[in-house]
């Protein structure tokens, strides 16, 4: 789930001229240099292009699906400031239909080393479409709690808060956990999340626990009842 920024593309003189050889002929022509490209979006605009191609071409094919991961955040309200790539997630067992409605429609598909995902690129940006959250498998229940939102104009189902940030935090253990990056975004949506419900689903759990902690002594949540 790199910072994001704007991608410049080399620009060239359109007043500058290429010297060649005509093809009938020893005489010399000139002709203009091509135009300069335009300059492409902003990264996390990028992004957003990349969610509603795959957003929409999940609807079309009737795959159940939500947004997870940063755009999932945005569409909730938080920060337009997209990082790294876009995210959905699927049930399991559509997994392969998803890979080749993927491919129909001309986009890349590659199956990584990790066995709950798959990854495809749109737009130059890199999708992910997870079959597992925090190595719990995406199910049922989870995509129909998701929240249908505008994404950019486009409405799509996105994770319920409560899901969205129990996947970001469940996933913390002693090999990652960056409490700094998933502290904005439980800032942004602290108040439509069922703190009770994170306790008691993945509060036991030492690095998730912490992380409850520190949103105590931040006062972004309030502190659990019985303790002082």
């Amino acid at each position: 789930m790199t910072h994001n920024g704007e991608d410049t593309a080399s620009l060239r003189r359109p007043d500058v001229t290429e010297l060649r050889l005509a093809s009938d002929g020893p005489d010399l022509e000139f002709s203009s240099a091509p135009e300069p490209a335009q300059l492409p979006h902003d990264r996390s605009q990028a992004i957003l292009e990349a969610t509603k191609e795959i957003g929409s071409l999940l609807k079309r094919a009737g795959h159940p699906f939500a947004l997870a991961g940063s755009v999932a955040v945005y569409a909730h309200g938080g920060s337009r400031y997209l990082q790294h790539d876009a995210d959905f997630a699927i049930l399991p067992d559509d997994a392969e239909a998803v890979a080749a409605a993927l491919s129909e429609a001309g986009l890349p598909v590659r199956t990584p080393p990790e066995d709950w995902l798959l990854k495809t690129t749109c737009h130059g940006q890199n999708v992910d479409i997870i079959f597992a959250l925090a190595h719990r498998p995406v199910t049922r229940d989870m995509l129909d709690r998701a929240h249908v939102l505008p994404v950019d104009s486009v409405l799509m189902p996105v994770l319920s808060p409560t899901d969205l940030i129990r996947s970001l935090i469940s996933a913390f253990s002693e090999h990652y956990c960056d409490f700094g990056s998933v502290l904005p975004v439980a800032r942004a949506v602290r108040e439509k999340v069922d703190w009770d419900e994170v306790r008691t689903t993945c509060g036991g759990e030492p690095m998730p626990a912490a992380f409850l902690f520190l949103l105590e002594r931040l006062n972004v949540i309030d502190a659990q009842e019985g303790q002082s």
